[in-house]
């Protein structure tokens, strides 16, 4: 008798999502969960494996927000809100905030990761203050007992070059993962501004991690990151040895953490975690006149008890952290030093209480030094109205400690900006809600998938910290408005496949204002229409192709001007030979340049001054390379 299977529903009905810290798949958590996952994330990895700002910025309702012309300094904005307000983790421990934040996307790369996972909204439960927007949690490769040798060899037309490695093994009760690369690209400008587009860097990333599987049930993780790099752009003459002065910007970086997990089961429902990181980052910014050199040291502790039944999930512990940076005072301004110590309590209930009901509630108290006690409840519910047809709703509160690392001030490059005065500057507080519909079915005999998942949401802020500068001189100072910001405006996401084809479709409306009584300004650098396509075309173990092509609409610019609005389009080819693989990737083939079609400067070439960047500036760049699978 032979008896063929097929799956019952799609791939991902199986994955696990561990930002939740549930048992329970992606299908069955209240709390809204995206994922980007498998192939998905290998062919990003094509397109830009030095970082993952590609990755984020091509997801819907995600931008990557750079605040350098020169430098390609990055952020990440969720829904229309500045980058604080997003948190990133890895493998759930926060090592990128703050000071360390700005280059954090910039040093990323993806190689070692096995999924992405983004919480929009407000995910302070868990996690504590700045998860305002959101959170994502990249999630790194765990060894299997199957041998993981990964190499990545990546050129650019634009001069770079990415070399990266990854093993990973299991042999009886030791584990380990070694990730490595090194990332460099030569100065690049394709337009006559005589800027770089693309700054001179060189990066090194090594990446060790030692699993102890102590006994079936007790688990020990040790690793370690280092990451060391040297940014220089500017006068792209200058930068190339042409001229003996011009304006330049130089970062030199150093990036070191440590992570610590242990994970103790006492029985398949219950078990006690412990998590501890060290994270130390080192940066100097030296630019024409003017340095600024500061350290920030930051720590993380967490325990945590979980218990797992079939109806009912309990998630409750206690956490510290200390964040503590260090300038170098080489300037006539005040330091910026600070120390922020904030312990929390918080627990979480995830409860079935039907087949089609389920519900997740969590609530938080954190003591924040020089800031006192807030309160974080957050509740999300799930309904499955049918098979096919489901929908979550969500809220919760959120804070914000301040600091001086801002959007804002990282395009000042931080000159001139006054430090932080806990007697006169307060937390941003907020809450948000949002709330889903999500159907998927197949029809034409099963040969045609289609998903539709349509989101609306509202993101609210008080006290929102701003930086304003003193009438007449070039100070700045941050000061808490007593006004409000939103963020309103609703996401759509279209899966639709047939055979080899894939079209993936996302728009996102977008409407974020400053409100001051009866007057409205809308917030800088937001679109308020953004359109995702993306259609791909696999033969498995054989080919990949994908066509993209994203829209972006016009934004409002900090000088009052309007920025236009602009198309980016991509192509990529994979060709699978088994152990190894061939691409190449045409990145922005339409050219589309800020400095195709506005300004990014006033001044002159020696002393820029610096207009927002919205668009692309590096245009049309062509990569390619070989992924070897040993």
């Amino acid at each position: 008798m032979v008896v063929e299977l097929t799956p019952s529903e799609e791939e991902d009905e199986e994955v696990v999502i561990q930002s939740t810290r549930s048992t329970r798949t992606i299908r069955d958590i209240p709390t809204r969960v995206e994922f980007v996952a498998g192939e998905e994330l290998d062919e990003k990895a094509n397109m830009k494996p030095g970082d993952i700002r590609m990755v984020l910025n091509e997801s819907t309702g995600i931008t990557t927000q750079q605040t350098s012309a020169t430098s390609a300094n990055a952020s990440i904005r969720i829904q229309g809100l500045d980058g604080r307000y997003t948190q990133i983790l890895k493998d759930g421990l926060p090592l990128y905030a703050g000071f360390s934040g700005g280059l954090g996307l910039l040093q990323t790369p993806p190689l070692d990761l096995k999924q992405f996972e983004v919480i929009k909204g407000s995910s302070s439960t868990l996690y504590g203050g700045g998860a305002i927007a959101g959170l994502v949690n990249l999630i790194s490769k765990a060894p299997k007992e199957e041998r993981d040798l990964n190499f990545h060899f990546d050129v650019t037309s634009a001069g770079g070059l990415n070399t990266s490695g990854f093993y990973g093994q299991k042999i009886k009760k030791v584990g380990v993962t070694l990730f490595a690369s090194r990332n460099s690209n030569s100065a690049y400008d394709p337009s006559d501004v005589g800027l770089t587009a693309i700054p001179k860097f060189e990066r090194y990333t090594v990446y060790p991690k030692l699993f102890f599987y102590i006994k079936d049930k007790t688990q020990l993780v040790i690793g370690g990151n280092i990451t060391t790099e040297k940014r220089r752009g500017g006068d792209i003459e200058y930068i190339k040895g042409n001229k003996t002065s011009g304006y330049a910007e130089r970062n030199n970086t150093d990036r070191y953490s440590s992570q610590l997990l242990l994970d103790h089961h006492f029985n398949d429902k219950s078990q006690l975690t412990f998590k501890n990181s060290i994270n130390r980052f080192e940066r100097v910014i030296d630019v024409t006149g003017y340095v600024f050199n500061g350290s920030q040291t930051g720590t993380f502790s967490e325990a945590t008890y979980s218990y797992h039944g079939d109806r009912s999930e309990w998630t409750g512990g206690i956490n510290f952290v200390t964040d503590h940076f260090e300038e170098i005072k080489l300037t006539a301004t005040p330091s910026r030093n600070y120390e922020q110590i904030t312990t929390g309590l918080f627990i979480q209930n995830n409860l079935k209480v039907s087949d089609k009901f389920s519900m997740e509630a969590g609530l938080r108290s954190d003591y924040v030094k020089d800031y006192g006690f807030t309160v974080l409840p957050r509740l999300s519910m799930l309904f499955k109205f049918a098979p096919k047809l489901s929908s979550r709703i969500g809220g919760g509160m959120g804070y914000k400690t301040p600091n001086i690392f801002t959007e804002e001030s990282e395009r000042l490059l931080y000159e001139n900006v006054l430090p932080i005065d806990p007697d006169e500057n307060k937390m941003e507080r907020s809450y948000g809600v949002n709330a889903d519909i999500n159907y998927r079915t197949k029809f034409a005999d099963d040969k045609i998938s289609f998903s539709i998942n349509h989101l609306f949401f509202y993101t609210r802020i008080h006290d929102p910290l701003l930086l304003e500068a003193f009438p007449g001189v070039p100070i700045y100072r941050f000061k808490n408005v007593e006004r409000h910001f939103d963020s309103r405006g609703m996401e759509t996401n279209v899966k639709l496949g047939y055979g080899n084809f894939k079209l993936f479709i996302g728009y996102t409306y977008t409407k974020a204002y400053l409100h001051e009584g009866e007057i409205k300004t809308e917030n800088y650098l937001t679109p308020r229409h953004r359109l995702n396509n993306v259609l791909l075309y696999e033969v498995e173990e054989k080919w990949k192709i994908g066509l993209e092509a994203y829209y972006f609409s016009k934004q409002q610019l900090s000088d009052g001007a309007t920025g236009k609005s602009y198309w980016i389009t991509g192509l990529m080819a994979e060709k699978l030979y088994g152990k190894f693989s061939l691409y190449i990737n045409f990145e922005n083939f339409t050219d589309t340049r800020q400095t195709r079609f506005d300004t990014i400067y006033t001044g002159t070439i020696d002393n820029p001054k610096f207009r927002d960047i919205y668009a692309p500036l590096d245009g049309f760049v062509m990569n390619g390379g070989i992924k070897l699978h040993l």
